[in-house]
């Protein structure tokens, strides 16, 4: 929808075949499934370039650390593709829906996409209560949907970038598992020949040093 500011249909919303969110959709797309942060999705291209992540579209891998770039405590390994997002990508280059990059706004690579994605939020109604809805949001969703599907938090964490300890400190309360053994073992019967419910004075005191030092 467009606002008309002439003519005689001036200040009245009318509907175009314009779709300014278009990027915005495939910047979605792509953060949801690789849980990829922002700047490396805006950089993303099918063609190797300086200052560009690479998405190898023949073997379906995402290079996710731009060409030229030295690594940075934030993780950008390269990471394979779902399928589902890979058969997205390749129509986008077989339709010639983009030129360069994946996310691109009137045929130009976009170096933020923070306003058309406000815009987003905004026009979807997202609650905010939670907190603020930003790109960053999808990564955290893709996090949450690995621990909640049951995927391997090893694998889970070299698939997102970022390390294991992380993974399970932030998300690792949404994997069905967790704390499974801890809720099976308050039920069972005491195993023979321990101590039962108590710990020893050398192992409590161990504790509270290793606690200190932490």
């Amino acid at each position: 929808m467009q606002t008309q500011h002439r003519g005689a249909l001036k200040n009245q919303k009318i509907e175009t075949d314009k779709r300014p969110l278009r990027h915005i959709a495939r910047f979605i797309l792509i953060g949801l499934n690789t849980g990829t942060r922002a700047g490396a999705i805006a950089s993303a291209s099918p063609y190797r370039d300086e200052g560009r992540s690479y998405v190898d579209l023949e073997h379906g891998i995402f290079y996710r650390l731009a060409q030229g770039q030295t690594g940075t405590k934030k993780r950008q390994p390269p990471a394979p593709l779902p399928d589902r997002l890979l058969a997205h990508m390749r129509r986008w280059i077989r339709t010639d829906a983009i030129i360069s990059h994946f996310v691109e706004f009137n045929g130009a690579a976009v170096k933020s996409v923070k306003t058309g994605f406000r815009s987003a939020v905004r026009l979807a109604r997202l609650s905010t209560e939670q907190g603020k809805v930003t790109p960053h949001t999808l990564r955290h969703t893709a996090a949450t949907w690995l621990m909640q599907r049951g995927a391997d938090p090893w694998k889970s964490a070299g698939f997102l970038g970022m390390s294991v300890e992380v993974l399970l400190d932030t998300y690792g309360h949404h994997h069905p598992d967790f704390l499974r053994d801890a809720a099976s073992a308050i039920t069972s019967k005491p195993k023979q020949n321990t101590v039962s419910g108590v710990i020893s004075g050398v192992d409590l005191a161990a504790y509270r040093e290793k606690r200190r030092k932490a």
